[in-house]
């Protein structure tokens, strides 16, 4: 349930799909996004208790020489393994979920978004009033993913398949935004759902 003291927006999509794009859009519209995988990685920080219970479990190689954590290293080693991701999930869901509990109270713009790629697929869905979906196909996806990070192609198909299905995603979505065709066009989908939320919030 939503406990912040403003109407909450959920925003999510598949790996690719342009939710980054679509959250700078917002953020020019003067509405504050709460970014779940910036929460998540202040979480697990250098001097965290989480890094240092990572490093326990999977040893110290999965840190680099500085004591930072190797996110690439990290990432291979979850996105093989289903026990791996889950004890992974459950150790830094619940912090990641009071932190962003904690920012979301904390803005003060008509309404927030929680931008999340894991939104649905976690409790963080508890957090928002209404859940955005950016939809890309699954091809679109995978170019712009290994355009933008250098990954290889099979471990984005992992995180795909590790994610919530896209007719699943969909069937959640309050608002559907297609990304499929620019940025421009983006812009446009999303300062339309910037004055719908303006007018929502404005009415209450």
């Amino acid at each position: 349930m939503n406990t912040a003291k403003r109407y909450v927006v959920g925003l999510t999509g598949g790996i690719g799909s342009g939710k980054s794009a679509a959250a700078e859009i917002f953020r020019t519209c003067g509405i504050e996004v709460i970014d779940a995988d910036s929460l998540a990685r202040e979480v697990v920080e250098l001097g965290q208790p989480a890094l240092g219970d990572i490093a326990a479990h999977f040893g110290s190689g999965i840190l680099t020489a500085q004591g930072h954590l190797d996110r690439a290293a990290l990432r291979k080693i979850v996105f093989s393994n289903p026990e791996h991701k889950s004890w992974l999930e459950n150790l830094l869901h619940p912090l990641i979920a009071e932190l962003l509990q904690r920012r979301l109270n904390a803005t003060k713009s008509p309404y927030a978004i929680l931008e999340s790629p894991l939104l649905l697929e976690t409790e963080q869905y508890k957090l928002v009033d209404s859940v955005i979906v950016i939809d890309v196909n699954e091809e679109i996806q995978i170019d712009r993913s290994v355009r933008r990070d250098g990954s290889d192609e099979a471990v984005i198909r992992s995180i795909i398949a590790s994610q919530i299905d896209r007719a699943g995603r969909i069937q959640r979505a309050d608002d559907l935004v297609s990304n499929e065709a620019g940025l421009e066009q983006l812009r446009e989908k999303i300062e339309a759902l910037h004055r719908k939320y303006l007018g929502m919030v404005t009415e209450k």
